[in-house]
């Protein structure tokens, strides 16, 4: 897998916080993969999620983004699996919450619009909003972690069948091992 492909922003997790997440990759490895390098990185991220703030996000919005994901992977982790969210990671959430105002202002246009977020700090109350709504709506038993013990990655499984995200390196690692296992298996038993 080349740089390009490592470093290629997912959005096919099933909704915008769980694409945040998916901005680490291989996350529980020694190695994991950073997508939120710099400010002009973040900017295309909340660009093609559809919450690009009026001004641009610094240094500082790149720490808090990275802060927000890391606030929320233990909390999506507890959700997903059936385990009490830990409380640290709760009342971190409740800051981004409470952090800064941001009023939606809905557009009668071509179609219907919201207005943009002011800065990158009011996007990310916008994402903590949605992923509040999804972990503790009716979409919560729609979430599935990973079965790759270094990606463990939560995303939406509307059907309840995948194993493994949507990463197309994640099922493919997970069936390898699989069919390896299999092969093991019945040379013991010959």
């Amino acid at each position: 897998m080349n740089d390009d492909d490592r470093l290629a922003f997912r959005f096919d997790c099933g909704a915008t916080w769980l694409n945040l997440l998916a901005t680490s990759g291989r996350t529980f490895s020694p190695r994991p993969v950073e997508r939120l390098s710099s400010p002009e990185r973040l900017a295309e991220w909340l660009d093609r999620s559809g919450v690009a703030p009026l001004t641009a996000p610094g240094p500082d919005d790149v720490r808090t983004a990275r802060d927000l994901r890391e606030t929320l992977r233990p909390v999506a982790l507890a959700v997903a699996t059936g385990e009490p969210p830990p409380a640290d990671a709760v009342a971190g959430l409740q800051r981004f919450l409470d952090a800064e105002p941001d009023t939606v202002r809905l557009i009668a246009s071509d179609r219907l619009l919201r207005s943009a977020p002011a800065t990158a700090a009011a996007a990310f109350v916008r994402i903590a909003r949605q992923a509040v709504d999804h972990l503790t709506g009716p979409e919560r038993a729609d979430l599935a972690v990973c079965a790759e013990g270094d990606c463990r990655a939560v995303f939406s499984d509307q059907g309840g069948r995948r194993r493994w995200c949507p990463s197309a390196a994640c099922a493919s690692r997970g069936r390898v091992r699989a069919h390896r296992e299999r092969r093991r298996a019945a040379r013991a038993t010959d």
